[in-house]
């Protein structure tokens, strides 16, 4: 037990910069005091005290702003940074040393008494805002940018942003870090990316169109032999032939 909570204060002080004292983390990190309301919940709830654990964990949402429900499974060196509005359901499964935060939902998509929320594998880092729904497994390293909606599987040590969520860069897998990298600022656009491709084509197109202008304006547009004969013939006038009545009349005038 306390040697959980001294991983618990450690890993407040890996990942952020603003701790300055054990007391102060002590008093002063909903993330953790949530963490350990559900500790003490999950253990009610494995011993089918469910009362117990429901109001242990009623009683941490109203002291935090942060819902963990008791029946989740959660790993070793959690940290919920600021925390206000999390909700991680019933079914939802955490590993070790991963790193949430504020608004982050960790959602069912069913009303079926199945599992229904994600598995977070090791050292994942999520995002402010960020929603996870459904049975999925987001995989070890993967990080999940702000505002994302991720509906689907992603892969280990995937980069996932947008709504819905898509995978926009995959990276090697690496030694385990204290400290997580996801750099919210500086994560890819795949808006802009496609954007910037259309105007890239759209710049190659019109290059091409001034290529051929110029083509043609150097050159005397010539007509070919064929249709040249053609319009000859119809420019030269055609003899009318004489009726049957207008030979006659000539006739008789003779």
């Amino acid at each position: 037990m306390f040697e959980n909570i001294r991983e618990d204060i450690n890993s407040v002080f890996d990942r952020d910069p603003a701790a300055r004292s054990v007391l102060e983390i002590i008093f002063c990190y909903p993330g953790l005091h949530a963490a350990w309301f559900y500790r003490i919940a999950h253990w009610f709830w494995t011993r089918e005290l469910f009362f117990l654990g429901r109001f242990t964990s009623h009683i941490g949402r109203f002291l935090t702003g942060i819902e963990i429900h008791p029946g989740a499974k959660i790993g070793r060196k959690f940290f919920i940074d600021h925390g206000m509005g999390v909700v991680i359901g019933e079914t939802a499964e955490i590993g070790d040393n991963v790193t949430i935060y504020h608004g982050v939902t960790l959602g069912g998509v069913t009303w079926d008494k199945v599992k229904r929320h994600p598995t977070l594998e090791d050292n994942v880092v999520i995002g402010s805002g960020a929603k996870i729904l459904g049975p999925f497994t987001v995989g070890k390293g993967a990080k999940i940018g702000s505002n994302s909606v991720v509906v689907k599987e992603v892969p280990p040590n995937a980069t996932v942003v947008g709504i819905p969520g898509r995978a926009v860069l995959q990276q090697e897998e690496k030694p385990v870090e204290a400290r997580p990298d996801l750099e919210h600022g500086n994560l890819p656009d795949p808006e802009a990316k496609a954007i910037s491709c259309l105007f890239d084509q759209i710049r190659a197109l019109e290059k091409k169109v001034q290529e051929l202008t110029k083509r043609l304006d150097g050159q005397e547009v010539k007509p070919s032999p064929a249709l040249a004969s053609k319009r000859a013939t119809a420019a030269k006038p055609t003899a009318r032939k004489a009726s049957p009545a207008a030979k006659k009349a000539k006739a008789k005038e003779e």
